[in-house]
């Protein structure tokens, strides 16, 4: 088995605490839809709001939080929304990395995370250093051998201007880190829970020409068996569906009640 059962416990107790929650709290929105009602009804209005809701929800808190449940056998530190790393950057480090941002969007160079790591924490030091935004980090793991791992979660299709701006963000994270420690062993990139194109391959060619793809940017199986081990997405997919089973009438009863209401 990928997971422990006291990782499978943790993952339930999480999923259900958290689609608990929504279901007491939950109220419709108040869009006027009359058309829409009554071709299918304002019980399936109410979930289809529900499950809008409910994928927010996943895609703001919930990944990460398993993450961190799942890396926690595997790697010293998992934490979610990681607010630990340093604010501050040098003048230098900025330069470098809109050095590397413009190379990349003309073509001059391409991707090569180790080496824009290395010319990053190089001159993460020198110049004028100044306070910045604190960053919020989606996942943050420390390997057993001291590596930093800091991942941006997205579940949302990026257009180019987006990538561009997650590619800025996690080198601005490298130069944050070097304020610091200019010789620390660090990872940073994308994760992406789960692929939307299935059973097709991710596009990831939209991320090409700005992501060094094999050491940026993790989907699906990548990202969870590398948090947990070989068969770690498989047995995730299982906890979730025997939860949504579980859940199953609770939720069904909850919205039966919005046609009866109306009746």
């Amino acid at each position: 088995m990928a997971l422990s059962i006291d990782q499978i416990n943790k993952v339930k107790c999480l999923l259900k605490d958290k689609i608990r929650r929504k279901l007491s709290d939950y109220s419709p929105e108040s869009n006027n839809m009359p058309f829409h009602v009554r071709l299918l009804g304002k019980d399936r209005m109410a979930l289809f709001s529900f499950i809008q809701s409910i994928n927010t929800m996943l895609g703001t808190s919930v990944f990460e939080q398993v993450a961190a449940i799942i890396a926690e056998s595997k790697f010293n530190r998992a934490i979610s929304q990681y607010t630990e790393l340093n604010n501050k950057i040098s003048e230098q480090a900025q330069a470098e990395i809109q050095r590397i941002i413009d190379d990349l969007r003309t073509t001059k160079a391409k991707p090569n995370k180790p080496d824009e790591i290395t010319k990053i924490l190089s001159v993460s030091q020198r110049g004028n250093i100044k306070e910045v935004r604190q960053p919020r980090i989606d996942l943050f793991l420390e390997s057993v051998d001291g590596t930093e791992y800091y991942f941006d979660l997205k579940t949302a299709k990026p257009n180019i201007d987006e990538i561009v701006g997650f590619k800025r963000k996690i080198l601005e994270w490298v130069a944050m880190r070097g304020v610091e420690n200019s010789r620390v062993k660090i990872y940073t990139g994308l994760a992406i829970p789960y692929n939307p194109y299935e059973p097709n391959p991710y596009e990831r060619w939209t991320f090409q020409g700005m992501f060094d793809l094999p050491n940026e940017l993790m989907v699906a199986e990548e990202f969870w068996d590398f948090l947990g081990g070989p068969k770690t997405y498989e047995h995730l997919l299982q906890v979730f569906e025997e939860v949504g089973i579980e859940l199953r009438p609770e939720i069904d009863d909850k919205f039966k009640r919005f046609n009866a209401s109306n009746e």
